[in-house]
Order: C-alpha cells, then structure tokens, then sequence
C-alpha cells in the first residue's frame, strides 16, 4: 500500500493546494454576489419551505421520489462520518480557529449547494427504466453543450471511483473503529478487532444490497427515516454535553474566533503556516461534510417529484445549514467545552480519533454511554452515507456506459469495497477520499460557473412570480 500511498500524497497536494480552496469558495462567493446572498436574503423563506415542510404529504410517480425524500437522500450521504471523525481532525490537526473556516465554508456552500440543485432539476432526463436522472453530467451536457460532454465524462469518472472512498471505504472503516472502541470500553483486554471488522463488514454489505436492490424509491424510504431518527439521537446527546459543561463555553467561542486568525501556540511553525494548516483543515472538513460544490447531491435531488427547480434548490440551503451550521457546530463545541472543562485533552497538530468525541460524551454522560452513543452514532451516519453514495456511483457509471444494466454490476463491486473498507487504514482512507472529493469537485465548479447566468434566471423569475405563495 505504501506505493498508493505516495502517489496519492503527489496529487493530494496539488488537489488540496490553494488554488483548489480558491475555486471552490471563490465559485460560492461568485454565485452567492450574482443571486443576492439568496442564502442570507430568503432564509427563512428557505426554511419555512423545507423544514417547514417537512411533515406535508407528498405523492411521487414512477422512478421519483419525493421532495423530503430527494433532501434526507442527499443528507444522508452528506450526514456522515464528517460531521464527527472529520470535525475531530479538523480540530485536532488546524486548531479550534477552524471550526471559524467551516462556517465560513457552510455560509458560503449554501449558495453552491443551492445552484447545484436548482441546476439539476433544470437539466434532469428519463433514463431508459422511467427513471429520474441528473447531476453534474447532465447540466455539463444539457447546459453547456455537447462540446462539453468529456468533461461530464470525467466527472462521472472522478464520481464513480470518488464512491468507493468518500462514500463506501471511510465509512466502513470509521464504523469498525467506532465499535471497536466502544467494545474496548466495556472490556478493556479485548483483542478479536479483525473478527468484529469482518463481521461488520458484512453485516453492512448484507444491508446494502438489501437496500440497493429495491432502487432509487427503497433508498428514499429507507433514509427519510433513518436521517431524522440518527441526527436527534446526536444532536440531544451534543446538547446534553455542551449544557453540562456550559461553564467553559466563553473559552470555546473565544478560542474559535481567536485562533482563526491567530496561530495556535501548540502547533507551532510559522504564522502563516499555522494559520493556513487551520484555514485549510477548515475548509477541506467543511466541504468532506456538506459536500457543497462536489456535484454529488444534486445527483439525489434530480429524482425529486418537484418541477420547480428553485423550489427544490431550497433544499439545498436546507442540506448544508442542518449538516455543518448546527451537527458539525455541536460536534466542535461539544469536544472544545469538554476540553476546556478539563474532561478531554490531546495534543494539537496530531490527528485525534472517535476517542476524543467519546470522552467528551463521557465528561457527562459516563464512559460506557459516550462510547455507545459514538459507536451508534458513526455506525447509523456512516451506513446512510454508504446506502446515498452506492446511488450517486452508479448514477456516474450509468452515464459513462449509456445504460442502467451497468448499475448491477457496479452495487457488486461497491459492496466488495466494502468488505476491503472495513479492513482499510483509516489514514489512508481519509487521504484517498480527500483526493478524490478535490477531482471531482473541478469538472463540477467550471459548470457551476458556466451555468450561474441560469441559476440566476431561474431564481429572479421564482421570487417575482405574481403565483408565488408564501414570500
């Protein structure tokens, strides 16, 4: 593995570099002047119309689903291990000061997210089953033009392989750990982890292709229960946490704000150096967690029963701000209040594990029910992010090949990645993902660009429709 490693460190650097974090927030910052900050300006109009919403009955057709189906789809997929292993190591590796650039990221990616999805409505076809389709390849194609059509192919194959990483091995093996741990805690001389990995790994194939094989419509039933149900068991235990240690909660803000744009005393190294580690672990856990700006959401949302593109591009607003402003927040201010309080402690610039996050749940809650609330927690996060990007994979791999019979064969090797993921290093599976999420983010963000004078349309002639209700 050591080869894979090297070669993936190569173009990790290049991927993850400043001019990548230049692209992606400067196309946020881009679209969010040309609408208006719609982000800012419409969102309670936003969240009366999403979450709002969310309880009204909703009928869907052949091969759709629907609108609340399409959005728990799509946070499902971006509600995963993200919001807990990769906020630790933001914090861990940048210092607290990076949750800063995580909002400023989340603020900024609501308006890509936005896009996005009002895009892939816009653009969306019937594939050969009946079946809603769309994404970055479609509005590459159908927006663009023809001309444009190999960038759509190497987005689908940067979507395609980006599956395997982003959306299948570091889940599973972020599983493995968090059970593991939690196993350790109850028997401290435990050592079958191969065994218990094994037996998880097929445990979750076995529910994926449960899964898989009742198409788009299963997977839609399946998450718009299963992300409400994970995200409150989280969010009550993070409060549950951050209120008993209220008392160090001035520090955490304090040292938020402060060490973003100050370099943190212990993790040494130059200024500048410092505060560009903090600015990038930021930005990089940021967009690894809402996936604003990669193109794969919109892959969900393109099957939504909804005709309206903007209308559904709420949902996008929705998406980023339920996922990084309020699950990645409480897991930052979870893990700095325990830290502060003095419960917690690590050593910054060395990249923290589930233990941090599970001995914050335990400053409050005991040892044993924070490593059972991690290990549920990661485990539910990390199978609905597995189950979302099973869809957008072969959603890429269907339009490389021109035919939904290729979708078959791409689940069974995404459910043998799976059995491998639960044996992965955990480093270079975080790594390989990282690479992957700055490939095919590109293909998707020269779109996005490209199409912003569309997005705008659609937007302008929404809010000032005489037939618009609830402005």
């Amino acid at each position: 593995m050591e080869w894979l490693a090297r070669i993936n460190d190569a173009v990790n650097g290049i991927v993850w570099g400043i001019p990548m974090l230049v692209l992606l927030v400067g196309a946020g910052v881009v679209l969010s002047v040309m609408t208006g900050f719609i982000q800012f300006r419409k969102f309670g109009y936003a969240m009366r119309n999403t979450l709002g919403k969310i309880f009204k009955g909703h009928t869907a057709g052949k091969g759709e689903v629907t609108p609340f189906q399409a959005v728990t789809t799509a946070l499902a997929a971006t509600v995963g291990t993200g919001n807990i292993s990769g906020v630790i190591a933001a914090v861990t590796l940048g210092g607290p000061g990076s949750i800063f650039w995580l909002w400023i990221t989340a603020l900024i990616g609501m308006c890509t997210k936005f896009s996005e999805v009002v895009l892939a409505i816009k653009y969306r076809e019937r594939n050969k089953d009946g079946d809603w389709v769309g994404g970055p390849m479609y509005y590459i194609k159908n927006g663009l033009g023809k001309n444009w059509n190999w960038l759509a192919i190497l987005f689908c194959i940067f979507g395609a392989l980006a599956a395997f990483g982003i959306g299948n091995a570091v889940q599973v093996n972020n599983i493995t750990d968090a059970i593991n741990a939690a196993i350790i805690t109850f028997s401290p001389g435990f050592s079958g982890a191969t065994t218990v990995n094994w037996v998880i790994g097929i445990i979750i194939a076995a529910i994926s292709g449960a899964t898989l094989i009742g198409g788009i419509k299963r997977l839609g039933s399946v998450t718009e229960k299963l992300v409400p149900f994970m995200s409150i068991i989280y969010i009550l235990s993070c409060l549950i946490v951050i209120f008993g240690n209220i008392g160090s909660i001035g520090k955490v803000f304090g040292s938020i704000f402060q060490y973003a744009f100050t370099p943190h005393a212990v993790i040494g190294g130059a200024a500048g150096a410092a505060i560009k580690t903090c600015i990038t672990w930021g930005v990089k856990r940021g967009v690894f967690s809402n996936e604003a700006g990669l193109g794969s959401a919109p892959i969900a949302h393109a099957a939504s029963s909804e005709t309206n593109p903007v209308k559904q591009g709420l949902y996008g607003i929705f998406e980023v701000f339920m996922d990084t402003i309020v699950i990645c927040s409480l897991t930052g201010l979870t893990i700095l209040s325990a830290f502060y309080s003095g419960g917690v402690n690590w050593e910054f610039g060395v990249k923290g594990g589930n233990s941090i996050i599970a001995g914050a749940f335990g400053t409050i809650l005991g040892n044993k029910l924070g490593a059972i609330i991690v290990a549920l927690g990661i485990s539910l996060f990390a199978l609905s992010t597995i189950l979302s990007w099973a869809l957008y994979g072969s959603r890429c791999c269907e339009y490389i090949f021109k035919t939904p019979k290729c979708i078959k064969p791409y689940y069974m090797i995404y459910i043998i990645i799976t059995l491998i993921g639960c044996q992965m290093g955990s480093g270079l599976a975080w790594d390989i993902a990282d690479t992957l999420n700055g490939l095919m983010a590109i293909p998707n963000l020269i779109a996005l660009i490209g199409l912003s004078g569309v997005v705008v349309k659609l937007t302008k002639e929404h809010f000032s429709s005489d037939k618009l209700k609830d402005k």
